[in-house]
C-alpha cells in the first residue's frame, strides 16, 4: 500500500492506493489519530490526487478525474457513481439521489450508502442534503460539509448565508 497526506484548508487528508493504478480511499484524519511517516517515494497517482485537490480548493477544478477503486454492493457503488454527477456548487436531496439511481423509495438506503463513501470530497457526498434543504450527517463533520458547500458557492459567485449552511 502506498499513501500520502494532504493538508487541506479543513483538515489533514489521508490518500491511499494499493496498486498505483487506482485510489482506494481518501479520508480525513481523526483528531489524535497517529500520523505515520509517509513513504518518501509514492506512486504518481497520489501526487495527481494532491494536485487535483489543490485545484479543487482554489476553484480551478470542478470535477475530479481520478481512477477510483469502488468495491461494494452494486447498489452502493451506483450511489457513489451518481454522487459524482452532482455539479459543483449544486445540492440535491437523498430522495432525489435515490430517484436518480432508479430506487425512489430508497432515500434512507441512499443516505447510508453516501455515508460509506470512501473518497471524501472527490466523490462529493457533501452535496447531498435533507429533503427540506437542511444539512444532515456528514462522516467528516457537519462543519466541514458547511465549509465545502460555502466554498463552492463562493467560488462560483453565489453569496452564501451562514444561516442556510
Amino acid at each position: 500500500m502506498s499513501f500520502v497526506y494532504y493538508h487541506s484548508p479543513i483538515g489533514l487528508l489521508h490518500i491511499k492506493s494499493h496498486d498505483g493504478a487506482q485510489l482506494h480511499g481518501i479520508r480525513f484524519m481523526r483528531d489524535k489519530e497517529p500520523v505515520e511517516p509517509a513513504p518518501h517515494e509514492f506512486h504518481p497517482l497520489l501526487r495527481e490526487a494532491q494536485q487535483q485537490l489543490d485545484a479543487y480548493f482554489t476553484g480551478r477544478l470542478k470535477t475530479f478525474d481520478l481512477p477510483l477503486y469502488m468495491n461494494d454492493t452494486p447498489f452502493i457503488v451506483s450511489v457513489w457513481r451518481e454522487l459524482q454527477t452532482i455539479p459543483y456548487g449544486v445540492t440535491l436531496s437523498y430522495g432525489e439521489l435515490a430517484r436518480r439511481i432508479g430506487a425512489p423509495k430508497a432515500a434512507r438506503a441512499a443516505g447510508q450508502a453516501s455515508g460509506k463513501n470512501p473518497f471524501i470530497i472527490v466523490v462529493p457526498c457533501h452535496r447531498v442534503i435533507g429533503a427540506q434543504g437542511q444539512l444532515t450527517g456528514y462522516r467528516a463533520g457537519l462543519e466541514r460539509k458547511v465549509w465545502l458547500l460555502n466554498n463552492e458557492l463562493k467560488i462560483i459567485g453565489i453569496q452564501t448565508d451562514p444561516e442556510l449552511f
